[in-house]
Formats: C-alpha cells, structure tokens, sequence
C-alpha cells in the first residue's frame, strides 16, 4: 500500500468509483471531486500508472540523452566544427532517470490527492460480481463506475519466445547496462523510439517488423525515417515473418523469411515492441456483461458508456488512442457523463500524434488513404526540408512536410511531418484543421521566417505552385 494515501472504510457510499490510478484514473478522479463528488480511486501496484513510471516520461528523458550524443557527433556538419560524445556512465544516466520519474510521481500524483478531499485512494483487487463491484472481496458501495486499469506489453506469436528472457519497453529501461547488442522485435513508434535510442547510446541494433516501419503513418514518411535509421547504422529488416525464436550460446537467435530466403538474425539481448495488450484479468467483466472489442479492449460508445449501465471506461484499456492525452480526456468525459446527462461526446478527430524519433514524426487528421477511404476527392502535397530555410540554416534537411486536402472544397483533411521539430509544429495544422481552413488559407497565413512550423505555409502553396522558385519570406 502507498503509505501516501489516506484511505476511508470500504462501507463508505460513493458516488463514483474509479478503477485504476493512472493518468486516466486521476483525470476522473479530479474532475469528479471538482464537481462535489465522492470519489474512490482504487489502485493496484505503483501509483501513476504507465506514462509517469515506466512510459513516456522515462522514455523521453532517456531519447533526449540519446539526442545528445548523436548531437556532438554531428557538430561536423558545420564547416570548422568538431564533437564527440559517448556514454561515460551508464548506471548515472539511469539513476538520473528514475530520480525524475520519482520526482514527478510524487508531485503529479501522490502530492494531488491532499488537494482533494472528496477522493479516497484505496488500494486492492476490483472485480465486478454480477450488480456489484469488490474489493478484495468486499462489496464497494458505489453509484456509478469509470474503468481506467490501462494496457500491458504484448508479446507476438512467435514459436520458442515464452522461452527466451525478452526485454518489453519497461524492462529495457530498467538495465544496469547498456546491451553489447539488440535485436528489437516490432517498428511501431516504440520500437523506432528504444532502437533508435539505444543505437545512439552505443548499441548494434537491429530492428525488425512484419510489415514497414509506422504502418499507420504515410508511406513517404516511413520510407524516409526507414532511410534515417539505416544512415545512423541501425539494421532495418521489413516485410518479413517470423518463424522461431530461440536462445543459443548466450544469444538470442530470431529465425526469419523474407524475400524468399530464411535467415537468423542473432544479438545479446532482445527487446519486443510489438503492441500492448488491455488490463483487463480479474476485473469479472464477463460476468458484468461488459463486452470487448476484437483487439481485448473495452467496448465504448462516444459517451464512454460500457455495454453495462452505469459503468465507463476510459484511456488505454478502451484499446483506441493510446496516448496518455487521450488517456485523460475521455477519463473526465467519463466523470462528467457518469456524473451528469450523459452529454459530453468523445471527439478525436484532430487528435495529434508524436513519434519521438530524431527527426520526430508527427501528424493529424486523416491520412492519404484514410481520406480515399471516406470518399473525399483527395489531393496532397509533399515539401522535402531541403525547401525549408529552417533546415538549410540548420544544416539538417533530414525530413519532410505532407498535406492532405479535399480537392474540390480544398478544405484540409491531415497533415504530417517527419523533421527535427516536427512534434512542436504538429498543433498548428490540427488548428487549421478544427476549424476549416483551406490549403490556401493556410499558405496565406503570416509564418514567422526560419521557423520549421513556416513549412506548413511551404506545404500549403505547394498545391498550386513551385516553392523552388520563390525568394524568401515571399508569397
């Protein structure tokens, strides 16, 4: 139990009950308080859940060393420069790490719950038995119940793997050393994010998927960050299946076919990035009557509701959207509607996402095929960095800008972006989204000059004409 935490007796009455002290269990919580509610928080294990602990906090503190290292490096890029960096101390770089994630979850989470007193945090095993929620066996008196127990990592289904020891994107980050060698199992955005990581921290690294790299981002892109990785060294195999997975000789042996050949690709250790899985064991939601969705996630409706009456679910667990933004949005929907008329509709339709790969991949809205998908008459336009001036000042034209428009109302539909600050430009092509600007809206838009954001107004004028031919700061 976190000696943090008050708690208050089980046969206390409360309005809500909220499973799952997270990201999306404390949104919950604190919109329910706000609005006069009695609230019990109910957590299992360390309090925080996954982005603060074991997420994105340790993982993004850990890329931005990475980005340090590959940053003195690259100083040469600039005539008359020189730099070097390299891991001095690997068990500091960790140390420092778990010093933040302890810091925030003590500041963000812990520290809270004194903030409010209509939440009591009771730690234990929830379920549900038929019309009743328990806990540790004990009936919980509660009007109404939010679901936010999160997702674990998920393991692919590849003979031999429940026998060789794999490393999940919490236990690598948990290392007292820097692997000799990895072999990483999946090019979704964590796997792009830790292989590129530990690359640059000093690792061979190979990295290996079924399909291509960010199937869910445009081909252009993946293609261009596919070519990124393999410049900085990293093995990028695609395309391929798996056949077994075996541990030989203090290696890890993965056995593949592709393009007609079998071979085996072998390292020191082995990381699996290959999707996470819904908390969802023991909570008895068959016997609730909740239903799950194909990929074991809770079936929501726009409204949060579950297919039982008076319970919600909210962030990973609902298996769509998995981000820790969304994760706490459709959690204080979920108190508001639990709490109210039901009148609050979850809307993710300029919903940014961010890959922390360096150059970071960025997007919004629909993409090319998305857009088909929906019968829109689509044009795009694609803007190489070496267009930007911010990039050609910065030496750096790794990269590039795609937009996607409807062709007869010219209307933008989505937008992504693979460059250096790519994540920091996202939000203003999901603004010119939201609320209904045209392509030549946007690329009549004042941007400040040698601002990697200026490249969306590029982009935008790039439908109708050759940015090549421009001077600068013109149009």
């Amino acid at each position: 139990m976190n000696d943090c935490c008050t708690t208050r007796k089980q046969d206390q009455d409360y309005d809500l009950a909220v499973i799952g002290a997270g990201s999306a269990g404390f949104s919950a919580a604190i919109t329910a308080a706000e609005q006069g509610a009695r609230v019990a928080l109910i957590g299992k294990g360390m309090i925080g859940g996954t982005c603060v602990n074991v997420g994105c906090v340790p993982s993004k503190t850990m890329i931005r060393a990475a980005e340090a290292v590959r940053g003195a490096g690259a100083a040469a890029r600039f005539p008359g420069l020189a730099g070097n960096a390299h891991v001095a101390d690997w068990r500091a770089l960790i140390k420092a790490k778990d010093e933040l994630v302890s810091s925030l979850r003590q500041k963000k989470y812990i520290d809270l719950l004194s903030n409010y007193d209509g939440i009591d945090y009771l730690e234990g095993n929830a379920t549900f038995d038929d019309s009743r929620l328990l806990l540790d066996g004990t009936v919980l008196a509660t009007g109404k119940v939010i679901i936010a127990t999160g997702t674990s990592p998920a393991f692919p289904d590849i003979p031999g793997i429940d026998d060789v020891p794999c490393l999940t994107s919490t236990t690598a980050l948990e290392l007292d050393h820097l692997p000799r060698s990895l072999l990483v199992i999946g090019g979704g955005y964590i796997g792009c994010e830790l292989a590129q990581m530990f690359a640059r921290l000093g690792s061979t690294v190979t990295l290996v998927t079924r399909s291509r790299l960010l199937p869910e981002a445009e081909p252009e892109i993946a293609e261009a960050l596919t070519r990124i990785l393999r410049d900085e060294g990293i093995t990028v195999r695609t395309n391929l299946t798996y056949s077994r997975i075996d541990q030989k000789n203090g290696n890890t042996e993965l056995t593949i076919h592709a393009d007609g050949q079998t071979e085996v690709l072998a390292a020191g250790q082995v990381l699996v990035t290959t999707g996470r899985t819904p908390n969802i064991t023991g909570l008895g939601l068959e016997a609730a009557d909740i239903q799950l969705n194909a990929n074991g996630g809770i079936v929501v409706d726009d409204r949060m509701r579950t297919t039982r009456l008076d319970v919600y679910a909210a962030g990973d667990v609902t298996g769509r959207d998995q981000f820790v933004y969304m994760a706490a949005y459709g959690a204080k929907l979920a108190a508001q509607n639990a709490l109210g008329r039901d009148d609050r509709a979850y809307d993710n339709e300029t919903m940014s996402w961010v890959v922390f790969t360096d150059p970071q991949v960025a997007g919004v809205g629909l993409s090319e095929v998305q857009a088909r998908h929906q019968g829109f008459t689509v044009k795009t336009s694609v803007v190489p960095l070496d267009q930007v001036p911010r990039s050609l000042a910065a030496r750096d034209t790794r990269g590039l800008i795609k937009l996607i428009a409807d062709a007869t109302t010219d209307r933008l539909l989505g937008a992504q972006i693979l460059a250096p600050e790519g994540c920091d430009s996202i939000q203003t092509a999901a603004l010119a989204i939201r609320f209904g600007m045209t392509a030549q809206e946007l690329g009549d838009t004042i941007f400040p000059y040698l601002t990697t954001v200026e490249g969306l107004k590029l982009a935008a004028q790039t439908f109708n004409r050759d940015v090549s031919k421009l001077s600068c700061c013109a149009g």
